[in-house]
């Protein structure tokens, strides 16, 4: 049986026309669901909201389950027999009522007369009203279109919509039967499951099947991608799950999915896999705006996105160079390509925003919660941070003070609005210039600063009033940035909870506020109720149980960590744990830590990496070793560097390399976690410092507001992310079963408790080396025991 929303199906038949990105107003992003509420709770008691509808089409050559929820259904309280029913529709505009009129949207009705069909079928009734109430969002004032159908004329209609839709419903079916009876008969794509692998499979199947979380921690080595994609595809074959999400931060984890994919086809799987790419990446003219006007390929989408699709259907991989093929092959928008595509794909390989973010999660999919999808959140240990960015939002007064002075001829009273704004967060700059005497810069409670919001409101208003007559102007582009700043600083205010903070920084002659999300677990939480199952999965959930709380863990969820695959003694795990490197004790420390790296990569040539925690630091170090070993060759990581200049940088760690290269690298930047260098290509790294992240107010308040909760601060805010980022970069070294490496650790604190206890099982042959000498001695000592000559 094929299912499908009320809403896709009228979409997918009627929908024609220009793509566009006409600004809509706060009614498209978050005010609509609140009209909507407000309008059915001030109904009588004949009115019956979100009423669940669904109907069941038999057709020779297709099932059809159609469903959805129509926003209310009034029913008459009169004597008639039987009583008179109304179809509501809802839907919120920002233009003016007067503008609106019966025809405005063809849409509208489609979907009505969906709902009344599906309610008159059921009920038995032969004729129904059907009514489109459009509310204004400033105003609320309300314009009501009301039809009456019978159920004749209903029923042609949707049997209309059916048979245009069979098509694809037919084709759909026919794929559905041939990917899950390939999914079912798929086996294994290798001879056998590493050590530890087949451990994580079933637990994630398990997972799966159940509809609940799992929290794995699975070494380097384990094959997590394979690990967690395989029984997933075993679930999606067995209807268990409709579509997997696979979830991820970075390009190269995105890369090795759909590796995996292209592995699990070989091996006999019939699957279609798409990889959303961000739209500011994929868009062919960036520079023109979403309109019909100005972008060709907005110009008519809808009246060619259908013919596309059925172009490519045969297709199974969608990768971002395939959706820009077909995109300028049917001259369509390869971002909206991607997403209509997405509706068809078994497996949406993506970023985490796709899924959590609140501002531009996939509505499509996740507008009503529990779908039956399963989540799979690669790297999981990347989305505490990426979560906090998410559910916070931040305003700063100079963007204000620009605003007005830009609109202060053409629109004054939106300029008059953003200037009160700018006077508010004037005043609030005095409040950190009064911390600064007693040593802050900052103010911090723990409240929302509810007198702005008034102001901001007020401002809003005054903006969509202007911004959806979509008229061109030099100021636009900068209204619509700070429209779209303030309304997610409002939106994030309803989310507003004990788990928030509200802070006001001075920066310079600047001024921002911030509602700040400290503890995103429960926000987490109801995010993954989008779906039914979800697994967040990492080689570094050290300790696990602090990322299973974070994260939005319950007591019911799973946890597991699995052994390492690798052979403990390919492993050379050096602790020069004597050496400080605090910030005040780097001038006395350079040389030691030079001549350690030096000790460390002249037991053999080959290929290492040494991290550090900071660009400046890195610098240094890096100035030091080339002045100290001349004949080396080294190479160092530059910041914002392009993919291509990423992809330069890695290739010079090359199996063929005659000398040695050593690289310098951020610890936690992009060639600290993620990267792939097997056998020859990395023989070591040396990780210098314990990574803490840097100390600056966001973390002092994470630090604060833990201690107060569980008295575990400064593990929360810096020990726990800043071992992750060890962890990772040692991660580089043993890739495959054959890699035999070292890792220096180098920092004093490496002593201590609190850190020992973060060493991974497989860390536990560590060897503490006091001197430089006995850095020379045991890694010498490491690479003749194999026999080899250095």
């Amino acid at each position: 049986m094929i299912k499908t929303s009320v809403r896709n199906l009228v979409e997918f038949v009627l929908r024609s026309g220009d793509l566009s990105s006409a600004f809509a107003g706060s009614a498209r992003m978050a005010e609509g669901s609140k009209i909507h509420r407000r309008l059915q709770h001030a109904q009588g008691g004949d009115y019956e909201s979100e009423v669940f509808l669904s109907i069941i089409v038999e057709r020779p050559d297709v099932q059809l389950q159609v469903s959805g929820r129509a926003d209310g259904i009034i029913t008459a309280q009169a004597d008639t027999e039987p009583p008179q029913v109304t179809i509501d529709e809802i839907k919120s505009v920002t233009e003016e009522l007067e503008a609106i009129d019966e025809a405005y949207n063809p849409l509208h009705w489609a979907q009505a007369k969906c709902y009344a069909y599906m309610y008159a079928r059921k009920q038995e009734l032969t004729q129904i009203d059907v009514q489109i109430t459009y509310c204004q969002v400033a105003t609320l004032e309300v314009k009501i279109f009301k039809k009456t159908y019978s159920l004749a004329e209903l029923a042609d209609f949707f049997d209309s919509l059916i048979n245009q839709y069979a098509l694809w419903a037919k084709r759909l079916g026919d794929w559905l039967e041939i990917r899950n009876g390939t999914a079912r008969l798929l086996e294994f794509p290798f001879a056998e499951f590493r050590p530890s692998q087949r451990q994580l499979a079933v637990a994630v199947y398990t997972t799966l099947v159940k509809g609940k979380k799992l929290f794995a921690q699975a070494p380097t080595g384990t094959g997590k991608t394979m690990a967690t994609l395989f029984p997933a595809v075993k679930a999606l074959g067995l209807e268990q799950v409709e579509k997997i999400f696979f979830l991820t931060a970075k390009t190269v984890t995105r890369e090795l999915a759909e590796a995996a994919f292209q592995l699990l086809r070989q091996a006999g799987l019939k699957c279609k896999t798409l990889t959303l790419t961000a739209k500011d990446k994929i868009c062919f003219m960036p520079d023109a705006a979403c309109t019909p006007e100005e972008c060709p390929y907005a110009a008519g989408y809808y009246d060619r996105i259908n013919q596309a699709l059925n172009a490519c259907w045969d297709q199974e991989t969608f990768t971002r160079e395939t959706i820009e093929q077909v995109a300028r092959e049917h001259r369509l928008c390869p971002f909206e390509l991607s997403l209509d595509l997405a509706l068809w794909a078994d497996v949406v390989i993506c970023d985490y925003n796709y899924v959590f973010d609140p501002r531009v999660y996939l509505k499509r999919f996740f507008l009503e919660n529990n779908g039956p999808y399963c989540f799979l959140i690669d790297e999981a240990h990347n989305l505490v941070d990426r979560a906090r960015e998410m559910f916070s939002a931040e305003i700063t007064k100079q963007s204000f003070l620009d605003l007005k002075k830009s609109l202060s001829q053409e629109l004054p009273h939106v300029a008059k609005s953003a200037g009160k704004i700018n006077t508010f967060m004037l005043q609030a700059g005095k409040l950190c210039v009064e911390q600064s005497a007693v040593g802050e810069a900052d103010y911090c409670l723990t409240e929302l600063p509810a007198k702005i919001f008034p102001l901001l409101r007020k401002f809003m208003d005054l903006a969509e009033k202007w911004l959806t007559k979509n008229e061109q102007a030099g100021f636009r582009e900068e209204l619509l940035e700070l429209y779209f700043k303030v309304n997610a600083f409002v939106r994030t205010a309803e989310l507003y909870d004990e788990r928030y903070v509200t802070y006001y920084e001075k920066l310079d002659k600047n001024v921002k506020i911030k509602l700040f999300c400290i503890n995103p677990s429960e926000l987490l939480r109801q995010a993954v109720k989008r779906g039914k199952a979800a697994v967040f999965f990492s080689a570094t959930l050290t300790p696990l149980t602090y990322f299973a709380e974070i994260l939005g863990g319950e007591a019911e969820d799973g946890k597991l960590a699995v052994p390492s695959p690798f052979r403990q003694d390919h492993l050379g795990l050096l602790v020069a744990d004597t050496i400080h490197t605090t910030y005040r004790m780097r001038d006395k420390t350079y040389e030691v830590i030079v001549d350690s790296i030096t000790a460390a990569t002249q037991a053999k040539t080959g290929n290492y990496l040494v991290f550090l925690p900071s660009y400046r630091y890195m610098e240094e170090v890096c100035r030091r070793f080339t002045l100290k070993n001349p004949a080396i060759r080294v190479i160092q990581q530059v910041g914002e560097m392009t993919e291509a200049e990423r992809a330069a940088f890695l290739r010079q760690f090359s199996s063929d390399n005659e000398t040695t290269l050593v690289g310098f690298a951020v610890m936690g930047g992009v060639f600290g976690e993620g990267i792939d260098l097997t056998g020859e290509r990395l023989l070591g790294a040396v990780v210098v410092g314990v990574g803490l992240p840097k100390i600056c107010l966001e973390r002092e308040i994470i630090r604060q507001w833990f201690d107060q909760e569980n008295h575990q601060g400064f593990e929360y805010a810096y020990v726990f992310p800043g071992m992750n980022k060890v962890l990772q970069a040692a991660g580089r070294v043993i890739r495959s079963e054959q890699d035999r490496g070292i890792v220096l650790l180098i920092d004093a604190r490496f002593a201590q408790p609190g850190y020992r206890r973060l060493f991974p099982p497989e860390w536990k042959g560590a060897v503490s080396v006091k001197t430089v000498d006995s850095i020379a001695k045991q890694a010498g000592f490491f690479w003749n025991k194999d026999g080899k000559r250095i």
